[in-house]
């Protein structure tokens, strides 16, 4: 596989938000527990994908989701978003509570593997979420265009000024208080930290985090979504929209692995991997990861150091990729202008595009790198 390679940073420029993991901060005691058959006090999830036209809403009072679009309780509607760092190793898995992230970014870190981030959008009432590892900082401004609170395990020197902005609002479970994280007995550390999500809601509120969007937070439509009646098949663009019954980015992501299959009978791309051999399961729900859009983003990249630490540009940048939905697929580009304005996707003329109502999986690919599609 081809990689872009570049062997020192001298050439990035103090304005550019490029990012990377090393030191960590003193760890305070974390609680040890025993969690027995999780999964079977847990709902299973079920994939609702199937929308009915529903402008209005099937209870008064609910809100769309601004992660998916779907109707959701005002009290969801209203709630601040959750950014989790969680690893893709196959040491972590399996993973808990990963299916119930509306939007699942994935990303090169150091070494080629993958690590995840997870945005929530109703996570109060999660149990046993995780693992949880250690971050780096260019997951960081992703996870400022959703205004999330954005959860981790320490992290490098590298993050020390993104982590240290006033309006950055994270939870370090290296420095947080005995209680707001715990370690379960059924694997090893430092595999096995996990959270509540009460725990985090009280941490957060402890440490004055707003638990609504900040008013300085404009992009409220960050996706543009189909209606439910006229969703995107992509057909508008005729012989340009190619069929995708699987989505392969081994070349990209040489480790994991990840790719999606296609299945037209709920109309979802499914996720598998390698660490897992094949679906990628969520231990919580015993349900597969499974997405109604997938974007890939070209994305430039450099190397920090002789640890292989990564930075990728995050702002003040426009790259192409690709939109996948309903076993199509087109050629995009996409453009983000500032830390919390939404990266936005266009096609190749100019017109930004709708998301399908349901999950969005984000693929981030370093510039020079490969995927396939194929029928």
């Amino acid at each position: 596989m081809k990689k872009t390679i570049l062997l020192a940073l001298l050439t990035i420029s103090a304005s550019l938000y490029l990012l990377g993991c090393g030191k960590k901060a003193k760890e305070n005691p974390i609680e040890e527990v025993t969690l027995e058959n999780t999964k079977d006090t847990l709902p299973i999830e079920q994939n609702t994908d199937v929308i009915v036209d529903d402008d209005v809403p099937p209870e008064e009072g609910m809100l769309r989701s601004r992660l998916t679009n779907e109707w959701v309780p005002a009290d969801i509607g209203s709630l601040r978003p959750l950014a989790v760092m969680i690893p893709n190793d196959k040491s972590a898995l399996p993973q808990y509570n990963v299916s119930k992230a509306d939007i699942l970014y994935e990303c090169l870190v150091e070494g080629e593997l993958t690590r995840l981030m997870a945005i929530y959008g109703d996570w109060t009432g999660l149990e046993r979420v995780g693992n949880i590892r250690s971050c780096r900082d260019y997951y960081v401004y992703w996870a400022f265009e959703w205004d999330a609170i954005y959860v981790h395990a320490g992290g490098p020197f590298y993050i020390d000024e993104v982590i240290g902005r006033s309006d950055t609002n994270n939870i370090n479970a290296l420095v947080a208080p005995e209680g707001v994280f715990f370690r379960s007995k059924d694997r090893s550390a430092p595999q096995n930290l996990y959270f509540n999500g009460k725990d985090i809601a009280k941490e957060a509120n402890r440490l004055g985090y707003s638990m609504t969007p900040r008013e300085n937070y404009s992009d409220d439509n960050h996706f543009q979504f189909a209606s439910a009646s006229k969703p995107n098949t992509l057909e508008e663009y005729g012989s340009n929209a190619v069929t995708a019954s699987k989505i392969d980015l081994a070349d990209a992501y040489p480790i994991t692995q990840t790719w999606f299959e296609y299945n037209p009978d709920d109309g979802i791309y499914y996720r598998f991997q390698k660490p897992s051999n094949g679906a990628h399961m969520d231990a919580a729900t015993d349900t597969q990861l499974a997405f109604k859009n997938v974007l890939i983003q070209f994305t430039y990249h450099e190397v920090r150091d002789e640890n292989g630490y990564l930075a990728f540009q995050c702002s003040d940048t426009s790259r192409d990729g690709w939109y996948f939905t309903n076993g199509k697929g087109i050629h995009i580009n996409w453009k983000k202008t500032s830390d919390y304005g939404a990266t936005r996707y266009y096609d190749d003329n100019g017109k930004e595009i709708t998301l399908n109502t349901g999950k969005t999986m984000i693929c981030i690919v370093e510039d020079g790198d490969t995927f396939s599609y194929s029928n």
